[in-house]
């Protein structure tokens, strides 16, 4: 029999280190950066397409990502997905204010198609009408009930708080500019900004990498484009001020976002304030958890990540907090955040979070898909994967005196934009308490 009570965690562990798998990197005369990256766990590539987009009609861009795979001049969408289906695989785009998007899987046996798939597509996509209507409509529909939800509000609040005039500060285009964007529009969007100059090509799989640099050059080396980058400005700096409340009345909880200055993942400081955020927020065992869910009850799961984009990046802190405590779960986390840029955290404390950056830097990248987008998120940074040793190395060499001179640099409270959206007469009288208010209506 057990003795009752809780019983001790055994210890953890040494952490790995991290082993690097056999890569290649080819750039093709038409500007394409090819990354091949060999982990052959299980007979699958995948595939990740980062092309620079920058600043583009939202509306036309947005809808330009939905529409892409919709058909070419030889194929319909339906047949392009028969295609992927016979090689066990599947494509898709996205867009974000950095890049367009091209996400893929399929059997390594597969590739040869896959590429050349994917190259009748960024070549000759033809945006056919009636596609281009359907996804419309869609896109219209998922931004109005986008513009419904409390977290999408205080986002977008947050945004345009954050960066003013930048082209970051509008993400969601607006549905009736979406709704006036027609075929020939995209058309002409293709032609300006698909293109593989500064693009950059990831697959990751069971290939073996000059092979796969082959079958990629062969497959993309006739993709050109004379359109323009788009380059965007940098981000300005934060500017604190007011409190920011969105109104929204009869809300019956409070959307508490706060946003803070982070560094690029290249800046000598990114690991120990990686490390501080992990402690203020950034996982289950935190202190803005451990006093705002844990112990108060205000919140359910705070939480708090560095967002990273090529022009800048940024700390961001989330909660949804019931109404009836909005300004003590604003104050506790400002506590929270002066106590860290004031006090450095202690030994113990500093590890559990080390460990959990430096086991959770391994998990990131154990799979296939994970690695695939690690290797293109450090892409558009400039980095390649040499860059995780690195990583690893400053994150197991960080002290307690590194991490709190990073938190008093980036973290203290008089650095932070502040947005509540909430219902502004049960929650003003609290939050006025604390800090000067600037009220505006919910966006309509």
């Amino acid at each position: 029999m057990s003795a009752p009570g809780p019983r001790s965690l055994p210890p953890l562990g040494p952490t790995r280190r991290l082993k690097l798998p056999r890569q290649a990197e080819r750039t093709l005369d038409n500007g394409l950066t090819v990354i091949v990256v060999r982990r052959p766990a299980v007979p699958l590539v995948e595939l990740r397409l980062w092309i620079p987009f920058g600043r583009a009609h939202l509306a036309r861009g947005h809808l330009l990502a939905q529409t892409i795979l919709s058909g070419t001049e030889t194929m319909s969408s339906v047949q392009i997905a028969a295609e992927l289906q016979k090689i066990g695989g599947g494509l898709a785009a996205g867009l974000d204010p950095d890049r367009l998007m091209f996400s893929g899987t399929g059997l390594a046996t597969g590739l040869d198609r896959m590429l050349e798939i994917l190259a009748e597509v960024l070549t000759g996509a033809s945006y056919p009408a009636e596609w281009v209507g359907v996804e419309r409509d869609r896109l219209v529909d998922g931004i109005q009930v986008a513009r419904s939800q409390p977290a999408h509000l205080a986002r977008t609040a947050l945004l345009k708080r954050i960066y003013g005039r930048h082209p970051y500060a509008v993400q969601t285009p607006d549905p009736e500019q979406v709704r006036a964007v027609r075929p020939g529009a995209l058309r002409s969007l293709h032609a300006q900004r698909v293109r593989p100059a500064g693009a950059v090509l990831v697959l990751v799989g069971d290939v073996r990498p000059e092979r796969a640099l082959d079958a990629a050059e062969k497959a993309l080396g006739g993709w050109q484009g004379d359109g323009h980058r788009g380059d965007l400005p940098p981000a300005p700096p934060l500017a604190p001020g007011p409190l920011l409340l969105v109104d929204r009345p009869g809300s019956v909880q409070s959307s508490l976002r706060v946003a803070l200055p982070a560094v690029p993942r290249t800046h000598p400081e990114h690991a120990a304030l990686q490390l501080a955020n992990l402690i203020f927020g950034g996982y289950f065992s935190s202190r803005w958890v451990e006093n705002i869910r844990e112990d108060k009850g205000y919140t359910y799961g705070p939480h708090s990540l560095v967002e990273h984009s090529v022009a800048g990046s940024v700390l961001v802190a989330a909660a949804e907090v019931a109404t009836e405590v909005t300004g003590p779960a604003l104050l506790e986390t400002t506590y929270e955040l002066g106590r860290l840029a004031t006090v450095p955290p202690r030994p113990e404390e500093l590890e559990q979070a080390r460990q959990y950056a430096l086991g959770t830097l391994q998990l990131g990248v154990s799979t296939q898909a994970g690695l695939a987008s690690v290797v293109s998120a450090y892409a558009g940074s400039g980095l390649r994967l040499d860059f995780l040793p690195e990583h690893e190395s400053r994150l197991a060499k960080a002290s307690a005196e590194d991490v709190a001179e990073a938190a008093a640099r980036y973290l203290a409270p008089a650095r932070a934009v502040t947005v509540v959206l909430g219902d502004a007469e049960r929650i003003t009288p609290s939050l006025a308490a604390l800090t000067p208010i600037e009220t505006v209506p919910v966006p309509s």
